[in-house]
């Protein structure tokens, strides 16, 4: 059996990780998670006892969190950092010194250990300031120049550590003897994915009976990747071979949106009868986003099979029932 190791594996993309895995057999999964974001509820009690996860809990942002793991695993899935444009613009400060100091720690801990490949996560934030600024080919492939719109901008703090871990990742594989990739992230959504992102966001004020409905960005464009999707190019990047050293643009390149398509159609799916209103997007939010995944498709068979539509009917319909059962809401 392959042993597999998840640090933030109890998140929202990694504990669907775990679902692919157990589901697919032949692994053996460790988490790795300081529960933040990651919920002890029963989806991860189910999955742990019927893949007999092992879960341990520990704050990598200290060195010590990683003494209770193993020396050696087949593969490693680095998911933890604090992401959410709600977070940029509150603790900007403290959310560079956590991400870096979860990327460090973890990079230190691969010296030592025996660990075949890793896969970073990172995301298309690396380059909004490219599209923004110089106008750079959309739909974006991998090799677009990394740039910041405005260093000064709290928003881009978390663009700056993920560059960062692009570029301590890859360098300490070469150092240190393992294998790396990377993958980018663009726009990732489904059920039970916290309550910090745009879908959830609308649910909630599309129950709370807002009118007239504010679109904010409504003409900005964005390309949404449903999870399962996502899940299925983040293990392909990893077990594919010779693909150390790569990068890849995980998304769904035939469903870009705007946000106003967005907004209607689940208002539509929750039967508002009332008004909209276009207000402008938010201060450092990128006009358009939409990925070029046509290397993920020739070179891993990547290919994102879930209708834009479909995918999101299926998590608004989990997020009402959530909230209608009265369930705590949830980072």
């Amino acid at each position: 059996m392959k042993k597999v190791l998840l640090i933030g594996g109890a998140g929202f993309i990694g504990l669907n990780i775990c679902k692919h895995l157990g589901e697919k057999g032949g692994y053996k999964i460790t988490i790795l998670d300081n529960f933040f974001r990651g919920k002890k509820d029963e989806v991860l009690t189910g999955l742990v006892d019927k893949y007999d996860i092992e879960v341990l809990t520990g704050d990598c942002t200290t060195p010590q969190a990683f003494d209770q793991l193993a020396k050696d695993y087949d593969n490693v899935y680095m998911l933890a950092s604090v992401v959410g444009v709600e977070y940029t613009q509150k603790i900007p400060e403290e959310l560079i010194r956590i991400n870096t100091a979860l990327i460090f720690n973890t990079l230190e801990w691969l010296k030592t250990a025996s660990v075949g490949k890793v896969v970073f996560t990172s995301t298309s934030e690396c380059y909004a300031g490219t599209i923004e600024q110089f106008g750079y080919t959309v739909p974006t492939p991998e090799e677009v120049p990394l740039c910041i719109d405005d260093i000064k901008h709290p928003r881009f703090t978390y663009a700056v550590t993920k560059m960062l871990g692009e570029s301590g990742f890859i360098q300490y594989s070469k150092a240190y003897n393992f294998e790396c990739t990377i993958v980018r992230y663009h726009n990732v959504y489904g059920p039970r994915m916290g309550f910090k992102h745009v879908i959830p966001q609308v649910v909630q004020r599309y129950l709370a009976n807002e009118n007239p409905f504010k679109l904010y960005g409504h003409d900005q464009t964005r390309s949404f990747n449903y999870i399962d999707d996502a899940v299925s190019g983040t293990v392909l990047a990893m077990e594919t071979e010779n693909t150390n050293g790569e990068i890849f643009h995980i998304g769904d390149d035939v469903a870009e949106i705007t946000i106003g398509e967005l907004v209607r159609y689940m208002g539509e799916l929750m039967d508002f009868k009332g008004e909209y209103e276009p207000v402008e997007a938010h201060s450092g939010s990128v006009s358009r986003r939409c990925p070029d995944v046509s290397k993920a498709r020739r070179v891993l068979s990547y290919s994102p099979k879930t209708d834009w539509k479909e995918g999101v009917k299926t998590t608004l319909e989990w997020y009402i029932d959530y909230l209608k059962s009265g369930k705590d809401v949830f980072e």
